[in-house]
């Protein structure tokens, strides 16, 4: 016997508002679901996501596991958002580098955008379709991005452009966005210990062990 919306909304497992619309059967546990929400019909939205008031989640988005998307933002159809990245407030994705009102597209026709994980936008930040930003990349409020971004790499400006990088505790690193492959920095509020690639950063050591005698 199939199962009913009843059944379905007794079986939920994730907490949307009186005033949400959540249309999609594939949103994760423990997620929550605010005010004036959209989450239509064929999104997938994984588990302990926030989704802010006035959010729009379109058929064919996909969203991974503890992902913040904060007010006001829309995430369209062949996004793909990666596990425990943060939208700041109205920042902008698009997914149709030459739209006319006239002309309609959908599935292929559009072009895709990845934002991988642990990666953070920006309030009134825009990505521009076709460009994916890195691993830890944090794009700064109110950049337009038009390039795909190296992971841990900064972001600021229209057009955005890399200024730094950033680490995995959110503080800026002291090395130049133009250090040349192989050059290496350890974060002073960590110690995370990073190596320049061809991809942006890498993380090489976690941390250093503590010594003693020292704070």
């Amino acid at each position: 016997m199939s199962t009913t919306v009843t059944e379905r909304a007794r079986e939920k497992t994730y907490f949307a508002h009186a005033m949400a619309i959540v249309e999609s059967e594939d949103v994760g546990p423990n997620t929550m679901v605010w005010a004036f929400a959209h989450i239509m019909r064929g999104a997938r939205v994984g588990a302990n996501c926030k989704i802010g008031d006035h959010a729009f989640i379109e058929t064919g988005a996909v969203l991974g596991n503890n992902v913040t998307v904060k007010n006001g933002v829309a995430i369209w159809d062949r996004v793909i958002i990666e596990d425990n990245v943060f939208i700041g407030p109205n920042c902008a994705l698009t997914n149709d580098p030459n739209p006319r009102a006239y002309i309609k597209k959908s599935g292929e026709a559009l072009t895709a955008t990845l934002i991988r994980e642990n990666a953070t936008l920006g309030a009134n930040a825009t990505i521009v379709c076709g460009v994916s930003v890195g691993r830890y990349a944090f794009v700064g409020a109110g950049a337009v991005v038009i390039r795909s971004v190296p992971d841990f790499a900064l972001i600021v400006g229209n057009p955005g452009r890399q200024i730094g990088w950033m680490c995995f505790c959110a503080e800026r690193l002291g090395l130049a966005a133009s250090a040349r492959a192989g050059s290496m920095v350890t974060c002073r509020h960590c110690g995370r210990l990073f190596a320049v690639t061809h991809k942006g950063l890498e993380i090489l050591y976690e941390a250093h062990p503590p010594v003693e005698g020292v704070a």
